[in-house]
């Protein structure tokens, strides 16, 4: 039994790490034991120091949310305090938790009926009560501060050392001599990602890697120096950036990427190297991202468009990627039926403004 368990995950192994999907023909892992350059090339086992390097990076954030972030808060005004508190209520609490967070019409009325309060009083406490769970814009201010500087110092360092890249300045180089490649620019770079990147390192195609975090990280810095102007209520700095990052976001994703990028992923590397199995699915994400930043672009554009026909970008109580993607009020520049402003949620698509609106007046 334990043999042929044992058998089973060798050939799931084998299967798992296969040279054939992996690299290219006449490619082996046994060629990538040896130095690249002097320096070594990159190991599946790298993507192990993943976990020390992000427990490093979530301790240098509470550090920096904390003793920097928080009192540039407070120095523009921004106060600490939360939402407005809706009263307790231990039926409207259990409704709230137990069956909906938004009741629709015919709930209200039964609790309506049930409470002898008037409808638009429970609409209101459920805003209240919805508003309650989010943090507070202090929190949300420290938040984006972070990830301005995270994003704007990634991107300094990937032009920085990208410059004298010859592959940023002539793509075909990302194929020259593949894989057998030095990896050592970026390697803190590939690190701190995911997805795409993990691919990428596995297979040894850093270099073109490179290229597409560099593109991505053009735009981030930007949409987070909005938020920033944004809570700290500068209406009009924070439509300026906001339009800036639109205009920065559309010509990386759907001009530079497409034409730069995905020209050398498809076209580029066929002609210099040859398709393969990993080579197909390396090339089907990126496509798929290519898609998505399409239909970011259109909904950031939309945004932007509005702002400046309107001259206004609201109020941005966006949840971040990690938490929020259900459906969030919209804030009007009038009071609410209970004297309260409700707010809007953004959702977070790959880091940026989602479906939902920057609440618009």
């Amino acid at each position: 039994m334990a043999t042929a368990v044992a058998g089973s995950l060798g050939l799931l192994w084998g299967w798992l790490w296969s040279e054939r999907f992996w690299l290219p023909q006449n490619v082996s892992w046994a060629d990538l034991e040896g130095p690249g350059d002097g320096y070594g090339y990159p190991r599946a086992r790298h993507i192990l120091s993943v976990f020390p390097l992000a427990a490093g990076v979530f301790s240098v954030r509470l550090l920096f949310e904390r003793f920097i972030a928080k009192p540039c808060a407070l120095h523009v005004g921004i106060q600490g305090s939360g939402p407005y508190q809706a009263q307790t209520h231990a039926i409207l609490e259990k409704v709230f938790i137990s069956v909906t967070k938004y009741p629709d019409e015919k709930r209200l009325e039964g609790l309506s009926k049930q409470l002898d309060w008037d409808v638009r009083k429970i609409q209101c406490w459920f805003r209240h009560r919805r508003n309650q769970d989010k943090p507070p814009t202090l929190t949300k201010f420290c938040e984006s501060m972070w990830r301005f500087t995270f994003y704007l110092c990634i991107f300094c360092y990937g032009i920085r050392f990208l410059w004298s890249a010859p592959w940023f300045w002539d793509t075909r180089q990302c194929w020259d001599s593949y894989p057998y490649q030095d990896f050592l620019i970026m390697f803190v770079h590939h690190l701190a990602t995911i997805g795409l990147i993990t691919f990428s390192y596995i297979n040894n195609m850093v270099r073109v890697g490179t290229l597409v975090l560099c593109l991505h990280d053009a735009s981030d810095f930007l949409l987070e120096a909005a938020k920033l102007a944004n809570y700290a209520k500068y209406q009009r700095l924070c439509d300026t950036l906001f339009v800036i990052f639109s205009a920065v976001f559309v010509v990386t994703r759907l001009g530079i990427y497409p034409f730069w990028i995905l020209n050398t992923t498809l076209f580029e590397s066929w002609e210099i190297i040859g398709p393969y199995a990993s080579w197909w699915l390396f090339n089907g994400l990126l496509l798929i991202l290519q898609v998505l930043h399409v239909i970011w672009s259109y909904l950031i554009a939309r945004i932007a468009f509005k702002a400046l026909i309107r001259g206004k970008v609201s109020k941005d109580d966006r949840s971040d990627v990690e938490s929020s993607s259900e459906e969030e009020d919209v804030t009007t520049s009038t009071k609410s039926p209970c004297g309260h402003s409700s707010s809007n949620g953004a959702n977070r698509v790959n880091g940026h403004m989602g479906g939902s609106y920057w609440a618009e007046e």
